[in-house]
């Protein structure tokens, strides 16, 4: 399958690594649906239940992680290995299962792109009363976010459905990923006024 890029340096960079995932996923198409649960197992991550890890923490943390602090966060991983040598990984269970498609991709990117995982160690706050993590690296997420989105949803095959006058609710039901992950694509991939044009011109 020959993939198309997008005109964007970075979106090219992000887009070929997102096409490499998809080859080690055994895809064939670009309009082929990647299943993250399917290619964690290939890059060696346990992907554990909520429900599994609960008992290992307090009553009072559970109830924050499900409760007041569910938007909070939407996953991660363990930062040292099993014994097995598989890294666990951890989605939040509040969250349907098209989010935590592109969480579980964000996590497996980071495996595939050899990134150093975040150490979100709490040291200040600021003075609105908010944690500052000091160990986080922008750079490292975003390219392990828009990588994971790239192969969720290929700019060839985006461009392609645009083309046809698929909406992004209907683009994303064909991918098994959020509106909002979709519409992120066509606006990094800058066909988002190529997509509002032929939305406009279907009515």
């Amino acid at each position: 399958m020959i993939y198309e890029l997008p005109p964007t340096p970075k979106g090219k960079r992000y887009e070929m690594r997102a096409i490499g995932l998809r080859e080690f996923a055994g895809l064939e198409r670009d309009d082929q649906p990647l299943d993250p649960f399917e290619l964690a197992r290939y890059a060696n991550l346990l992907v554990a239940e909520f429900e599994q890890v609960a008992p290992l923490l307090s009553e009072a943390t559970v109830k924050h992680l499900i409760g007041d602090g569910k938007d909070m966060w939407s996953g991660g991983a363990a930062s040292h290995q099993l014994p097995d040598g598989r890294k666990l990984i951890i989605l939040n269970p509040t969250h349907n299962r098209n989010r935590q498609n592109a969480t579980l991709m964000e996590e497996i990117s980071h495996v595939f792109l050899g990134h150093k995982p975040s150490r979100l160690a709490v040291e200040t706050r600021s003075k609105d009363g908010k944690i500052i993590a000091r160990d986080y690296n922008a750079e490292i997420e975003e390219e392990a976010y828009s990588t994971g989105a790239a192969a969720l949803v290929p700019y060839s095959a985006l461009k392609r459905m645009i083309g046809r006058g698929m909406t992004i609710r209907e683009i994303a039901r064909h991918f098994a990923v959020s509106p909002a992950l979709v519409e992120f694509r066509t606006k990094v991939s800058l066909l988002w006024d190529t997509y509002r044009d032929s939305i406009f011109a279907g009515r």
